[in-house]
């Protein structure tokens, strides 16, 4: 079996069976933010035929940097055989049949599905309004011989599953960043420094902790980091390793491997990674010396890289929207009938919200359910947002601000207390269809069933087995961390913690753990 790399999370599965184009982006995204890295426009002629000629198609989700809309409307055949995980809701089939694609098999999850002799696949699926616009998914592919899982950005909560398909050897996996937070935030230097270290800390242990499980041959880091080529963000690229960002590139994840036992691969889109029972053979698609200088000669290469798309994203900051006189009112004509269907989120959110748009300021009422202009009221949250920004995305009726606005990082932050899941729900969820999976998985969490979860014994503690942010399993994610201020759980999956005497969550509001000492 044959893997290469197309890009970020892109990747081009060759067997004797058949062929899978995963994640095709090759059109920055996020407002011209998010470009591959390293570059994928200089791919040679004979990988993008095959790309092009693939004989299955599989999008992991929709965000931009993996439902790449431009590649895919102008790049594919329209009955080309689309795997489609096994999402709750119909929204992912919905927006690539509005592509004019018309060939879907659906598949279900997590269970195998044999394509032809001698080529399977299982998607798994996780379908939390935090995993994405509409979830996120991973995959297996094996061809009887060897396997692949391609885990791309997928946070996994059952790992026991995805490694139940028999032994892994090429694991691709994210590392690195993929959010805004906390670059955004208007914190002081010192305070952002604690926070980026530890979000790649985080990052890192997580990622690890996969690996760990999985126990491949082989490791391929991927999904990241993006490059930014705006001068406006040029900041968040990590160039010399002590940026403000939480995108370090592959080179530092390649170390963790190692200093871990494991063998990373270093690829680049267009290194071809052949993979047999008994052999790997990595093959780039330049000498190796070229492949080291675009990580020793960085800045060199991103700057090349930049002038070689700035009149393209020029271009793009030309065509966003100018201010409208309606602005206000298109907002709340959207959004109060969503905040109506969602009283348990608006509880949960609790506070008002601030949205400045240059000399515009909106205020969205939670409490009350309204939007209208801000006129002093208090606020515990407030986004500062580039007029033309909001007025494209809201001209787009766009149902997803996170993959359509915040992703881009063309924004600052401010909140008072702690991080709010619920509020940022709200900008994930802005259809009738996203709303209703919304206010539901708001009532599960804040008024879960009464059936006591099963508990684990995790160091000198027992605690219950699914961490209450996301349900991740604590006997694979969770870890006690001593000091001279007590004991604290880390769920390694997000990086979120908890005080072991009382249970109370150290990283935000209302989502306490049952635990007690053995």
């Amino acid at each position: 079996m044959r893997a290469t790399s197309i890009g970020h999370a892109g990747i081009l599965i060759e067997t004797e069976a058949g062929s899978i184009v995963c994640d095709p982006w090759f059109v920055p995204a996020f407002f011209g933010s998010w470009f591959v890295f390293p570059r994928n426009d200089q791919l040679s002629d004979d990988l993008r035929e095959r790309i092009e000629n693939a004989d299955y198609l599989y999008i992991t989700h929709l965000h931009a940097d993996h439902h790449d809309e431009p590649f895919l409307r102008e790049h594919f055949r329209r009955d080309i055989p689309i795997l489609l995980p096994g999402y709750p809701t119909r929204e992912q089939q919905r927006t690539l049949a509005k592509l004019g694609f018309t060939n879907f098999i659906r598949t279900e999850d997590k269970v195998e599905m044999e394509l032809a002799p001698g080529l399977t696949i299982a998607i798994h699926t996780e379908v939390s309004i935090t995993d994405g616009p509409g979830g996120d998914s991973a995959m297996v592919v094996s061809d009887g011989k060897t396997r692949i899982v391609n885990q791309n950005d997928c946070r996994t909560t059952d790992l026991a599953a995805l490694g139940a398909h028999g032994p892994v050897d090429l694991h691709w996996i994210q590392y690195s960043g993929a959010i805004w937070y906390p670059m955004v935030y208007e914190y002081p230097d010192d305070m952002m420094r604690t926070l980026v270290d530890n979000k790649v800390e985080s990052q890192f242990t997580r990622a690890m902790r996969y690996v760990d499980t999985l126990n491949p041959r082989y490791v391929v880091p991927s999904a990241g980091p993006p490059a930014f080529l705006d001068d406006d963000l040029w900041h968040l690229n990590v160039i010399e390793g002590d940026e403000l960002s939480i995108f370090p590139d592959q080179r530092s994840f390649m170390k963790r491997l190692a200093d871990g036992g494991h063998h990373g691969i270093l690829a680049i889109p267009g290194t071809e990674i052949e993979i047999t029972p008994d052999d790997v053979t990595v093959t780039h698609p330049m000498p190796d010396d070229d492949v080291e200088r675009i990580f020793s000669e960085k800045e060199q290469y991103l700057r090349q890289y930049q002038a070689d798309w700035k009149p393209w994203l020029d271009d793009l900051k030309a065509s966003w929207n100018p201010p409208s006189t309606d602005l206000i009112a298109t907002l709340k004509a959207w959004w109060e009938p969503l905040l109506r269907m969602a009283p348990t989120l608006r509880g949960a959110v609790g506070a008002n919200c601030l949205i400045r748009t240059g000399d515009l300021e909106i205020l969205i009422d939670f409490p009350n359910g309204e939007v209208r202009p801000f006129d002093g009221e208090e606020y515990e949250f407030r986004f500062t947002i580039p007029r033309a920004l909001v007025e494209t995305v809201a001209a787009q009726k766009a149902v997803d601000w996170s993959n359509s606005l915040l992703l881009s990082a063309r924004f600052s932050a401010w909140r008072a207390g702690d991080f709010n899941e619920y509020l940022y729900n709200f900008f994930k969820s802005l259809s009738v269809e996203r709303m209703r999976r919304t206010e539901a998985e708001a009532i599960r969490k804040l008024n879960p069933p009464t059936e006591t979860e099963p508990e684990i014994e995790l160091g000198d503690y027992v605690v219950q087995r699914r961490c209450p942010h996301r349900n991740a399993d604590l006997a694979v994610f969770g870890e006690i961390e001593s000091s001279d201020d007590g004991d604290v759980l880390v769920c390694t999956l997000h990086g979120w913690k908890f005080d072991c005497d009382t249970g109370r969550c150290l990283t935000s509001t209302d989502h306490p753990l049952r635990i007690r000492r053995r």
